[in-house]
């Protein structure tokens, strides 16, 4: 069971997880942990499930999904019957205007839907990825130099289940570097997994690249992949300027990670959200909601 806040209505709430079942077996019986070890977290597992669906019949069970999870399909772009597949509905897009979104150039904007974790004044040998099991910064990134210009300052971490709008965004006008890709496993990036694979971010495939933002200083944002997760889409174009809100990237099917690092006292986010991370909690955000300050 995964309890998590729900700031726009103040009360909490339990996640409904796709395959939580199944999760739980896989990553706290010795036989599933087994199963995971020997297949699950692999690159040909995941690719060939990306292979799936990215076929019709996958399509098939796009409405099943739709109504199991109750997602409100009137605010994208597209009805779940002119999908061609299931990764066509998995990473599809929003309607104008469906996301409300500050204009005004100092207020952090969360850059994706999902759960975030927020930290400040931040270890770098010791960043939290749960309670109890923590990473360095040096072992996400394999780059020390810049990993040194982020000390004490604020680490966000936005969480993205297999239900969510899969696009993440801009949170300020800039200009983004290139891509640096790291290869590794496919872990699931559910809490459950979280609590029993020991620097799971750190073994994961993932991407980072530095946003030269015009308000926030140098971003450090990195894109964490997971089981089933078949491409990390990077859809923007490097070193052009873009726009507050625009898109920088997609994942193809699974739940997925964002992570947002800030330089020391360039940003101050939002109590509720602190408040929650210190309690245990994660809090539900959209794309484009206030998060912080300048």
């Amino acid at each position: 069971m995964i309890k998590y806040y729900n700031r726009k209505e103040n009360k909490y709430e339990i996640e409904k997880v796709a395959g939580e079942k199944y999760l739980n077996w896989s990553y706290s019986s010795p036989v599933g942990v087994g199963l995971v070890e020997l297949l699950l977290k692999k690159k040909l597992f995941s690719k060939l499930y990306g292979y799936y669906c990215d076929t019709k019949i996958s399509s098939r069970k796009i409405s099943d999904f739709i109504q199991d999870f109750n997602i409100d399909m009137s605010i994208y772009e597209s009805q779940d019957g002119k999908y061609s597949s299931f990764n066509e509905f998995f990473i599809r897009t929003l309607n104008p205007g469906a996301r409300e979104m500050d204009e005004s150039k100092d207020t952090l904007i969360s850059p994706c839907d999902g759960k975030i974790s927020a930290y400040e004044n931040i270890n770098l040998n010791d960043l939290v990825q749960v309670k109890g099991l923590t990473y360095s910064l040096k072992e996400l990134l394999k780059d020390n130099e810049i990993c040194d210009l982020y000390h004490g300052g604020t680490c966000l971490i936005f969480r993205l289940c297999p239900t969510d709008y899969h696009r993440f965004h801009f949170i300020d006008d800039g200009v983004c570097s290139d891509i640096t890709k790291i290869k590794g496993h496919y872990y699931s990036v559910n809490p459950i997994a979280l609590k029993n694979v020991k620097r799971l971010f750190c073994e994961n495939k993932r991407e980072w690249s530095i946003f030269h933002s015009d308000n926030f200083s140098d971003v450090l944002y990195v894109e964490v992949g997971a089981t089933c997760v078949g491409s990390i889409i990077q859809s923007f174009t490097p070193n052009a300027k873009v726009k507050k809100g625009d898109e920088k990237g997609y994942f193809k099917f699974g739940g997925s990670t964002v992570i947002l690092f800030f330089k020391k006292d360039v940003v101050k986010i939002h109590e509720d959200l602190l408040n929650q991370t210190q309690l245990g909690f994660e809090t539900s955000v959209f794309m484009g909601e206030k998060i912080g300050l300048k």
